[in-house]
């Protein structure tokens, strides 16, 4: 209820002395309590102020706290910013040197807040003096403070205490608690267009902005240059969070000229998210960088679900890691045929993983889990390097076989990719590069295809052919046939598979090979199950293919012996001999 009613954030305009039990929580409070009037002349002091510094009452009544207090602000009037900040907020917070009876001098932490009555005119000040040297004392000489120097907001030290504090008030009342980390979207922007002082007045504006939505038992700190979390104890709703979000995006002005922020928030509450300290803050964090990837000036709920998964799937990117660590990782290959004369042309390098627990595992395992990381330049480095070792091994046994390998678009388009691969060729240099054929997807060069003209002109120049693989499936398919350095375009599985039986599937086919035809492209076939495909595709001018009817993926020490009965498979010879349209 608390945070739905704005008022309850100020304080209430009754007087110290006017409510017995109100005269003895200011009596009783540890912390020392100034009670001020209109004109910043004190006129209450409670005990623990008189102990803190010495000064009784009669010592310091009807002067302002200017008499005790040196505040520590980096240009100009400290107690007039102080007061003009009350004026303009209602709130006040800084840090300050506060001086004894006896003339010593200690570091503190004043917040001050105004008092208004009905007709919002102030009629007095709340404030609250904090001794920081209590705290140095506390813990050894190399720890830092609690307190940030320039908000005087708790600390990440001090935050980590109190996220535990609450959470442990959390478990005795049943309520629920969020904390959500907030970050400045492109504050370091402020700094270079501006300056540092100039960065470090907008923290603090924007630092008391966020204290005007919090209740009196929330909390805000400062855990780094643009970085606060808060943590919120009740109604921590997505309203409130939307309410935030707009108070940030209020205009400031800065020399003259408004400046508009946005920020990133993520939230995680407990005890959906049932984690302890630490763990909660890491959660909010991993939230607020959805909400930058989201495209900013928004928040993130973390999703527990969601974090298992990704915990899941970091595991399984670090096993398929060492799985190429360990030599785990294998190179199958399926032939590639010319159906018109029966010749061998090639085969495709097909990955495999022989895991030494699930047995051998096909790409659709595996290849998902590292989509779109650097395991794939990774793995496509291993495949090249692999295709490359096996060209030798052919080479040495007087085989000339070319090999096609897949590359991603992630590896395709990494700025070495060129570089890489002339320093793979160059290790094997019995290899003629000719032998070597990339299979890009057609989409690949939908990401940038000028990288991608670019980096297969290099290529080219090494001697090294492209094919197009899965044609058809991209969105200009007719743009990338007349622009891409291509030597082969590969009709993709998907198509040919059902193009007896599907005539939309057919159509395709039919004009992927008669646009390939008019750009003089040669064409393949994948996905050639049955006799049947094969006719209709050498009807259609189609003469090359590969498919699980010509062979499936085989091991390379199968191979010789496949590629000794290929010739004797009478059915396949006589579809040669059959009359082509």
């Amino acid at each position: 209820m608390c945070r739905s009613m704005p008022e309850c954030t100020k304080p209430k305009s009754t007087s110290p002395s006017s409510d017995e039990a109100t005269a003895n929580v200011f009596a009783q409070a540890n912390e020392a309590l100034i009670i001020t009037d209109a004109d910043n002349r004190i006129t209450h002091v409670n005990p623990a102020f008189i102990e803190l510094t010495g000064l009784s009452l009669e010592d310091v009544y009807a002067t302002t706290p200017n008499a005790f207090l040196l505040f520590s602000r980096d240009a100009g009037d400290g107690a007039a910013l102080v007061e003009d900040e009350v004026r303009r907020y209602g709130t006040s917070r800084c840090r300050v040197t506060y001086r004894r009876r006896d003339g010593e001098r200690y570091p503190g932490v004043m917040s001050v807040k105004g008092v208004r009555n009905a007709l919002g005119t102030l009629v007095r000040h709340v404030i609250v003096l904090a001794d920081l040297s209590l705290v140095s004392q506390m813990r050894p000489p190399s720890c830092d403070v609690d307190y940030d120097a320039l908000t005087g907001l708790p600390g990440l030290k001090l935050l980590t205490r109190l996220i535990q504090d609450a959470i442990e008030h959390a478990d005795r009342s049943g309520q629920a608690l969020a904390v959500c980390t907030l970050d400045i979207d492109f504050f370091s922007r402020v700094n270079e267009t501006f300056s540092r002082r100039v960065g470090d007045g907008l923290l603090t504006d924007f630092a008391r902005r966020i204290g005007q939505l919090l209740c009196d038992d929330d909390v805000l700190a400062r855990v780094g240059g643009d970085e606060f979390v808060l943590l919120v104890r009740q109604n921590a709703d997505e309203a409130f969070f939307q309410r935030l979000l707009a108070v940030i995006r209020k205009p400031l002005m800065v020399e003259g000229k408004r400046l508009y922020l946005s920020a990133s928030m993520g939230v995680t509450r407990y005890p959906a998210d049932k984690a302890q300290g630490d763990v909660l803050l890491r959660h909010a964090n991993q939230a607020m960088y959805r909400a930058k990837q989201r495209g900013r000036d928004s928040f993130h709920i973390f999703d527990s679900e969601h974090d298992r998964w990704l915990q899941v799937r970091n595991e399984q990117r670090q096993r398929f890691f060492d799985a190429l660590e360990n030599n785990e990782l294998r190179l199958h290959y399926q032939p590639q045929v010319d159906l018109q004369s029966g010749r061998v042309i090639g085969v495709e390098a097909l990955i495999r993983w022989q895991h030494p627990d699930r047995g051998l595992l096909s790409p659709a395992a595996f290849l998902p889990i590292i989509d779109g990381t650097l395991l794939e330049v990774d793995l496509g480095e291993w495949v090249l390097d692999a295709a490359l070792r096996q060209l030798a091994d052919w080479h040495q046994a007087n085989k000339a076989l070319a090999i096609s390998v897949n590359i991603s678009p992630t590896h395709l388009l990494t700025q070495r990719f060129t570089e890489r691969l002339g320093e793979l060729l160059a290790r094997y240099p019995q290899v003629s590069p000719a032998l070597l054929k990339l299979e890009v997807l057609e989409s690949a060069a939908l990401h940038d295809i000028q990288t991608a003209l670019d980096t297969m002109a290099r290529c080219r120049a090494l001697g090294v052919s492209f094919a197009v693989d899965d044609f058809g499936t991209g969105f200009s398919s007719l743009t990338h046939l007349r622009k891409l350095p291509v030597n082969l375009i590969k009709v993709d599985q998907s198509f040919v598979r059902d193009m007896l039986v599907d005539p939309d599937d057919m159509a395709i086919v039919e004009s992927v090979i008669y646009m390939a035809n008019r750009f003089c492209h040669p064409m393949m076939a994948e996905g050639v199950e049955t006799l049947d495909h094969a006719r209709a595709l050498m009807s259609l001018g189609c003469m090359l293919a590969q498919g699980y009817g010509i062979a499936r993926p085989m091991p390379p020490e199968a191979l010789p012996e496949w590629l000794l009965q290929w010739p004797l498979r009478r059915e396949w010879r006589d579809i040669t001999a059959a009359p082509v349209a």
